[in-house]
């Protein structure tokens, strides 16, 4: 099915869309979001997961095409960022004790979500939700029909040296002060956001401007740099991506949209990843796409959102009702 413009109020939450949460095992309460489906769901189900300090409203418009097209649309936070509370010493660092917390949070709510949804049953994520979804997929905690996976963050951009290397140094660094402290420098006022960190997400002023008005409406969604311990742990999982046959062991169709254009993620690695997967598909962008493809100007996400349909009409088809 081809990529349709529609008209959308990517400020407002539609009034057929539920906003709940979803209580882990341990108590703590992630947050989430739900279309019901257009035609009562019968396409099948997605689930989406969201990059490193964003929050499921960025992504209101692209949730809202797939809930036309048919699909039942569930999006969650991880916890420990946007509505899902805090794991670091302030409101604004986002921290983690380990990336096997969120994948297990991930294997939960997958669970209890695709027992109560129709299938086929899809995981979607961007940036750093595509890294914890490949994780979930190469540790056998989730067993979706086919991944869609924007500008995943299976390595980083940065200097180009062996993870190993990288890991030492921020280990270190955890070491040497509290790891739940900000990595890098954001602004200089906590919480603002940096004066050139449009040019880096996306094309579309607008759609940029879209999460500004988000976070001041809903100051809870505010997030600003990772922590040291974050960044150690990052380097930490990366590195049981690139052991070998941990990629190739995968059988899921998966399908990866990058671009050549990213400065937050590297693009090589996401290339690297669709060859290594026995089903893996490449959509490879280039200077036209930021690391937001989601919420690039209309040419690109049309583009996107064009080729992520094709590839879950061919490889995930409607169930017989």
């Amino acid at each position: 099915m081809p990529a349709q413009q529609e008209t959308f109020d990517r400020r407002s939450i539609p009034p057929s869309v539920t906003e709940s949460t979803f209580a882990l095992a341990d108590g703590h309460a992630i947050r989430r979001i739900d279309w019901p489906g257009a035609d009562g769901g019968r396409r099948g189900s997605i689930l989406f997961l969201p990059g490193r300090g964003d929050f499921y409203e960025k992504y209101l418009e692209t949730l809202d095409h797939w809930h036309r097209a048919g699909w039942r649309v569930t999006a969650a936070d991880w916890r420990g960022q946007a509505g899902s509370g805090r794991l670091a010493d302030d409101a604004i660092t986002g921290h983690i004790a380990d990336f096997s917390v969120w994948t297990a949070d991930l294997a939960e709510l997958w669970k209890v979500w695709k027992a109560q949804t129709p299938g086929p049953h899809i995981l979607a994520a961007h940036s750093m939700g595509g890294h914890l979804v490949m994780r979930a997929l190469v540790d056998s905690l989730v067993d979706p029909d086919a991944v869609v996976l924007s500008a995943p963050m299976i390595g980083m951009a940065g200097p180009p040296l062996p993870l190993a290397v990288l890991q030492a140094v921020a280990k270190l660094m955890t070491k040497i002060g509290a790891p739940t402290r900000p990595a890098w420098k954001w602004s200089e006022k906590p919480g603002e956001m940096p004066a050139n960190r449009g040019a880096l997400l996306t094309h579309d002023a607008e759609r940029y401007a879209d999460e500004l008005w988000w976070r001041e409406k809903r100051p809870e969604l505010v997030m600003g740099p990772g922590s040291w311990g974050w960044v150690e742990r990052a380097y930490a999982s990366s590195r049981r991506l690139e052991e070998t046959g941990s990629m190739e062991a995968v059988q899921v169709p998966v399908l990866v949209l990058s671009t050549s254009a990213d400065r937050l993620v590297s693009h090589e690695a996401a290339v690297r990843t669709a060859q290594r997967l026995p089903k893996g598909e490449l959509v490879a962008l280039g200077d036209e796409a930021r690391h937001e493809i989601l919420r690039e100007a209309d040419p690109v996400r049309s583009r996107a959102l064009a080729e992520i349909d094709a590839f879950l009409d061919r490889v995930a088809p409607a169930q017989m009702q």
